[in-house]
């Protein structure tokens, strides 16, 4: 008997086991998740596309392997363990010299230096929750942009990637918004939620409750959704207006979509970010932003007189007297008792606020970094983004847009966009499968700048070997 007659005998004995012990739904679901993680295990590539469609439509689904994680970690982790699997036999091409990559370097030494504070946190901060999961969860998520190297090696599957992406955030944004129309209610979409075994239901059923007027979505906060349009809008964008057929209609369809979605959301910081980054784009001189400005506010102004409940948010969105803002201002004024409290940081057992003190949390990316892992941690992350924009910044004087550099030019434009964002919120530093898609971007990013400009590459020192001598000459 052969080892494939053999592999077949034990899936079909382990199929039957599953079909007496399990309903048959879960029995079905079971064989699907099993056959999806031989698939991944065989085909590497297709985990990293299943985990980018997954993350944008349904990201904090959730499955019980011995602990309750995330569908969409639970796909990261095992497209790494598929990777260590492959390049044990030798099956994956060489990626670039890790020598020659300064953006994944220094985000080696940010998640080398979190050894320190997780430590700390796990003697100072005093709770019911796994500090060790919490902090392999977030080296996890912080992974994409090693994973991209090992996986994306050319310029054909970034843009594959790209796709999944885009389709699963139009799978998304089309949930979101047609539940948001048809019930009037953030809190439509929780049942949907429920069916996609969200973790602490009860507790996010509430806070979509509390925040109905504003469209909910599978990213459960309208900020974190209007964090994630900020992330992938410009790509979408760039990515649309360069493509032809279905794949213009996907990028187009996205970037309308979500353009909607923000408004419905009313997340500040994701607009004020997006304006910021296409003022910059227009200033640079790219094709159809300033355009799209203009079209942008002209479909605000429509949708703003079609639907008389935006009309009340967005009347109080900037106001000092909105009770968001003033929790903000809360939050800046007791930062300096929290980092005397915690000035090696909290760890990672809680987020901010430690429970059980008198202190708020930060709605800030930098400032989270120190809450979390200190000021020298924050440091290393400030790092880290010098050495991407040094590696991904565009050449001075106008920006053509083209098919070739609309992923570049689209995911720089993007990974800006969040990064100003995190001065109203603190999403893209801790929190789960949204930090990865970050990283994941700006892993796409670094490739395809490395590919537009090589010589910004740190050359390789080359040591010259004297040739042996015969007879006085060289030989």
């Amino acid at each position: 008997m052969n080892l494939t007659s053999l592999v077949a005998i034990l899936f079909g004995l382990l199929f039957g086991a599953l079909a007496l012990l399990l309903s048959p739904a879960k029995a079905f679901l079971a064989v699907i998740g099993l056959a999806g993680a031989v698939t991944i295990l065989r085909f590497p590539f297709w985990g990293l596309l299943l985990f980018a469609g997954m993350a944008t439509f349904m990201p904090y689904s959730t499955v019980n392997l011995g602990i309750r994680t995330t569908v969409s970690e639970a796909i990261l982790a095992l497209t790494w363990g598929a990777v260590v699997w492959h390049r044990f036999l030798s099956r994956l091409p060489d990626g670039p010299a890790f020598a020659r990559r300064p953006t994944d370097q220094m985000l080696l030494w940010l998640m080398l230096f979190s050894v320190f504070p997780f430590i700390v946190g796990q003697v100072i901060t005093h709770a019911e929750s796994s500090g060790v999961a919490n902090w392999l969860r977030w080296l996890l998520n912080l992974s994409g942009v090693f994973l991209a190297a090992q996986l994306l090696v050319d310029h054909k599957q970034r843009e594959s990637l790209v796709v999944a992406l885009l389709l699963g955030t139009l799978a998304m944004l089309v949930l979101s918004i047609g539940v948001f129309v048809y019930t009037r209610s953030g809190a439509g979409i929780a049942p949907i939620l429920g069916l996609f075994n969200y973790a602490n239901f009860e507790t996010l059923k509430f806070g979509l409750q509390a925040m109905s007027p504003r469209m909910g979505s599978p990213w459960t906060h309208p900020n974190a959704i209007g964090g994630i349009m900020a992330l992938l809008l410009p790509l979408a964008f760039c990515y649309g207006m360069t493509e032809q057929g279905w794949k213009r209609a996907l990028g187009l369809g996205v970037a309308c979509l979500g353009a909607a979605a923000l408004l419905l959301a009313s997340s500040r910081g994701a607009m004020v970010s997006l304006a910021l980054v296409l003022l910059w784009l227009a200033s640079r001189r790219v094709p159809y932003t300033g355009r799209l400005l203009m079209i942008g506010a002209a479909l605000t102004v429509a949708l703003v007189i079609a639907y008389p409940p935006l009309q009340e948010r967005l009347a109080t969105i900037f106001s000092s007297d909105n009770a968001s803002t003033e929790v903000r201002f809360d939050e800046y004024r007791m930062f300096p008792q929290a980092v005397a409290a915690y000035p090696l940081g909290i760890g990672f057992k809680v987020d901010p606020p430690v429970p059980g003190t008198h202190l708020l949390g930060i709605s800030n990316l930098w400032l989270n970094y120190i809450y979390k892992i200190g000021i020298v941690g924050m440091l290393l992350f400030v790092a880290v983004t010098v050495r991407w924009w040094r590696e991904a910044r565009p050449e001075s004087g106008p920006i053509r847009l083209t098919k070739d550099n609309a992923l570049w030019l689209g995911t720089t434009a993007g990974i800006l966009s969040a990064l100003v964002s995190g001065l109203f919120d603190h999403y893209f530093s801790f929190a789960v499968v949204m930090v990865a898609l970050f990283w994941l971007m700006v892993g796409i990013n670094v490739l395809e700048a490395r590919r537009l400009f090589p010589a910004r590459l740190p050359q390789v020192k080359r040591v010259d070997v004297a040739e042996p001598l015969l007879d006085g000459v060289p030989h």
